[in-house]
């Protein structure tokens, strides 16, 4: 495996390969179990957007198998203000590392990138692009909770234009045969491209604006927020912000075996009493990237 940049780049094989390699880094993961393999070794962390878990578990899992971490979350104590291009603070990272890890608000960066770089890239989010790792996770988390990934019924739900994961997801969820539903307010639905590859392998489910329409039948309720920084108009942002709460009165129509996923960070479209409900498993999948980037970390770097 070189580089992760799009969950196209990953066969079902080597999708199976980083969650079986997770599920045996759990008790590294969790400071039960040590292992150095990654020892000597440096990531290049670049962050041209804000990140809480991406970047933390990246660096949590480097530092788990023993590696080093070099980089930086913002761009105000770098050369970028300055004017460096993105080609040459790649060819400078690269330099320093054995991989790099990239958020940019970009979409195409993190491939751009691989043109200019010596080492593995890691996307970790292109705007509104893709998010092949956090997609990883979160086919992760389904096979831990569901105990399978085929056969599913599953339903998106939120801002399915912008949001990057989604896309991710949706590609990945159909390489296994899956029911996928759609939700989202009008004006956010998912993209043309995502949809007819849907329909194309025939794993495209209902698409509706309220999850009401799709909660009974649905065994994985991923939810995700509406992704302000990516509208090009505030006033229409603000006409879908809060358009849907998550709460226990909805969870509780939905199977007693449905899951609640959700990417974070959530804003209010899931109210904090779902939290405590069995069903919640947002937390979970927050935790469960740090096994799956060590994962992708010992294959990428360790050449394993």
């Amino acid at each position: 495996m070189r580089h992760v940049i799009s969950v196209h780049d990953l066969s079902v094989e080597q999708i199976k390969d980083v969650l079986d390699r997770a599920e045996g880094m759990l008790p590294i993961a969790r400071g039960e179990a040590v292992n150095d393999c990654l020892r000597g070794k440096v990531l290049g962390s670049i962050f041209f957007e804000p990140s809480t878990r991406t970047r933390l578990s990246f660096e949590t899992a480097m530092n788990r198998l023993g590696g080093g971490v070099i980089g930086f979350a913002g761009t105000e104590a770098t050369s970028v203000v300055k004017g460096e291009t993105l080609a040459d603070t790649i060819r400078m990272v690269s330099g320093y590392a054995d991989a790099v890890v990239l958020r940019h608000p970009r979409e195409g960066a993190a491939k751009l990138a691989t043109e200019f770089s010596g080492v593995p890239i890691l996307n970790a989010g292109d705007g509104a692009g893709q998010h092949p790792t956090q997609t990883l996770l979160d086919l992760f988390t389904i096979r831990q909770e569901m105990g399978r990934l085929e056969g599913l019924n599953i339903s998106l739900v939120g801002d399915l234009r912008y949001g990057r994961t989604v896309h991710s997801l949706a590609f990945a969820l159909s390489k296994f045969g899956n029911t996928i539903n759609l939700v989202s307010p009008e004006g956010l639905e998912m993209p043309g491209e995502v949809v007819e590859h849907l329909e194309a392998s025939g794993q495209f489910g209902t698409a509706c604006h309220t999850p009401e329409k799709v909660i009974a039948n649905t065994d994985i309720l991923y939810v995700t927020r509406i992704q302000k920084e990516r509208f090009p108009d505030p006033v229409e942002y603000e006409k879908v912000a809060g358009k849907y709460r998550i709460d226990p009165e909805l969870v509780s129509k939905g199977p007693d075996s449905m899951i609640v996923m959700h990417p974070l960070p959530r804003i209010n479209e899931i109210v904090p009493e779902v939290d405590v409900m069995p069903q919640a498993k947002y937390f979970t999948q927050a935790f469960n990237g740090v096994p799956v980037r060590m994962a992708l970390l010992s294959m990428v770097i360790g050449g394993a």
